[in-house]
């Protein structure tokens, strides 16, 4: 007999047989954590009602029972009927459990005792349930809280130590940490865990630890970003460099109340992490790839992107098996404008609804019927190691992925090369890299941000990556690109993902304005898919200098003048816009400026001009 323990993970498990000892499985089997279906002829009240409605059936056993059933648990009082069951679910490769011959099955069910994130099992063999349950009731005694306190201190020493000792010298101080009493472990708050773990190492080890380089890393607070910080860390640890984190509030963590969308385009994870690595504070600092801005600032760099994970999003439902299977008017959960834009395009006949949170308290808001599902990324569940009842990822053709998503950054100063080197010789995967990097041009050169209506994914097969984009435009329409091409290098991957921004980018034209009011030229423009971009008389161009629009529109001489700034710094690029013009007079403004007009629309009129700029860009 080999004793094991088996997580739930969102499996499925299948009791037949509906009187006391089905009742007494039940309630372990959901204690476990797994989605319980019963079936018999006749159930139990109290076996009904501890299943709730759909997962009590009350008819006879049939083999196709076992369709999607991870465990089984044959407790009817026939012998034939139990072997019937164990032999189906041998058949169908399922674990299998008979409650009248333990002998006959794949497994028996121990008398469990949790303690906390302590558990106990106890097995007589079948011999004898009452002593197993004395054994159990003691254990219960002699256990109580202050172990499971104990445990929870040594889990959170155990964490730190993988931190800052590389793995050929963390057992022996393990160890030692491990036999201190229960009670001070059980009394240690995080802070005291911490120097009690310097203070064992300094034992351990003496002065051999004083040579160990030691760095600050910037993190946020969360569970997940902790999990992924201190996987980064691990890593250098076993180059000989400990790292101590830091833990720093962004806004997005601050401002909990409003969606992702109204907190601003760039940034909101990571600029405090940043400043943390300016002011000195910090040296590296640990991201989820995905929240990163397309273009850093100039004083940062990436020293490292980490192998990619599942970059897949996940549907995650207590109630429903699937997104095809919610049913219409159901409530959608996710804070990603991405996300939202993509599956309102696959199904109109849901609400989406704004979510916030980490990973566990969405999960939590799930579990309590907030909502009908909610949409995660499957790295996070992974680290995590969490899931819904229902937990099934999207194919990436269907539901395309957040830029980078799946891989972590690590960023630090341009200016500390040293550093850099070494995380990226600790934690750089290259081929991730390459598809990151083809990712980020794309989001860089649409100049949107980390929370745009934007998902790109990019994958290798060999040296040949194919790069696939669904991007929500401004005027409401869902464009989507893929590309395949020969990429060996950072920079082939950069220019594949340029080309695929082109693809995706909106017709966009620039209309310098004289006047505060609403344009109807920008308004009856948008109406045909154009992206139109006001220049206001006086207010800064510099936000307009990173890309060349389609089309100047100069619908009056004063126009030209509110531009004189932008054309200035135009004459100087290579390319050149078309030019329209909407009468002779902003015709020749525009042409003494220097951009003669390809376009004069044949009346001074609005809709006389809207209709030639229309009938060209079509043309182009």
């Amino acid at each position: 007999m080999l004793p094991i323990a088996l997580r739930a993970n969102g499996r499925r498990a299948l009791i037949v047989g509906g009187g006391n000892v089905a009742l007494r499985k039940a309630h372990a089997v959901l204690e476990a954590g797994f989605a319980l279906i019963v079936v018999a002829p006749s159930i139990l009240p109290a076996l009904r009602a501890l299943l709730g409605d759909g997962n009590a059936r009350e008819r006879i056993y049939a083999a196709t029972d076992l369709e999607g059933i991870d465990l089984v648990i044959a407790a009817t009082d026939s012998p034939e009927v139990n072997a019937a069951v164990v032999a189906g679910a041998r058949a169908a490769r399922v674990l299998c459990s008979d409650a009248s011959d333990p002998e006959r099955g794949d497994f028996t069910m121990q008398t469990i005792v949790r303690v906390g994130d302590l558990t106990f099992t106890v097995d007589s063999g079948g011999s004898s349930p009452a002593f197993a349950a004395r054994i159990a009731r003691e254990l219960r005694e002699r256990f109580g809280p202050e172990y499971d306190a104990a445990a929870r201190t040594l889990t959170r020493m155990r964490t730190y130590v993988r931190t800052v000792l590389d793995e050929a010298r963390r057992a022996p101080v393990l160890r030692e940490l491990a036999e201190r009493a229960v009670s001070e472990l059980a009394r240690m708050n995080p802070v005291e865990a911490e120097h009690e773990v310097e203070e064992t190492i300094s034992r351990v080890h003496g002065s051999e630890r004083a040579d160990t380089p030691s760095v600050v890393c910037a993190s946020r607070a969360s569970t997940l970003a902790m999990t992924q910080t201190r996987l980064v860390a691990a890593k250098l640890a076993a180059r000989g460099i400990a790292t101590t984190i830091l833990n720093v509030t962004t806004t997005g963590d601050r401002e909990q109340d409003k969606p992702v969308d109204q907190l601003g385009t760039v940034n909101v994870w990571v600029k405090e992490l940043e400043v943390a690595l300016r002011d000195g504070r910090a040296h590296y600092a640990v991201h989820s790839c995905k929240d990163l801005p397309g273009e850093l600032a100039p004083d940062m760099r990436l020293a490292a992107i980490s192998q990619r994970e599942d970059p897949r999003d996940a549907f995650c439902s207590e109630r429903y098996a699937s997104f095809d299977a919610l049913p219409p008017g159901a409530v959608v959960g996710t804070s990603s404008p991405r996300r939202r834009a993509q599956l309102r395009a696959l199904r109109s006949d849901l609400r989406y609804e704004d979510m916030r949170g980490n990973v566990d308290t969405r999960l939590r808001k799930l579990r309590e019927g907030a909502f009908d599902a909610i949409v995660l990324a499957m790295a996070g569940l992974q680290r995590l190691g969490a899931r819904a009842t229902y937990t099934t990822a999207f194919d990436t053709r269907v539901l395309v992925p957040a830029v980078a998503q799946g891989a972590l950054a690590v960023e630090t100063l341009a200016s500390n090369e040293a550093l850099a080197e070494e995380l990226h010789a600790a934690i750089n995967h290259e081929p991730s890299q390459r598809c990151v990097e083809a990712e980020r041009a794309t989001l860089r050169s649409l100049r949107a941000g980390c929370s745009a209506p934007l998902g790109v994914y990019a994958y290798l097969e060999g040296a040949r990556m194919t790069i696939e984009a669904a991007y929500a435009r401004g005027d409401g329409r869902m464009v989507r690109e893929s590309m395949t091409a020969d990429v060996m290098t950072l920079e082939a991957a950069r220019e594949l993902g340029a080309r695929l921004a082109a693809a995706l980018a909106p017709v966009s034209v620039l209309l310098p304005r004289t006047q505060d009011r609403p344009s109807r030229i920008a308004e009856q423009l948008r109406g045909h898919g154009v992206e139109v971009l006001e220049l206001r008389e006086g207010e800064s161009d510099e936000h307009l200098k990173k890309a060349i629009p389609s089309m100047l529109l100069f619908p009056s001489s004063g126009s030209v003048a509110a531009a004189s700034s932008y054309l200035a710094w135009l004459r100087t690029q290579a390319a050149r816009p078309l030019v329209a013009a909407m009468g002779p007079q902003s015709g020749e403004a525009a042409r003494a400026a220097g951009f003669a007009p390809d376009i004069v629309a044949p009346e001074a009129s609005v809709d006389a001009f809207v209709a030639a700029i229309a009938t060209r860009l079509e043309r182009a």
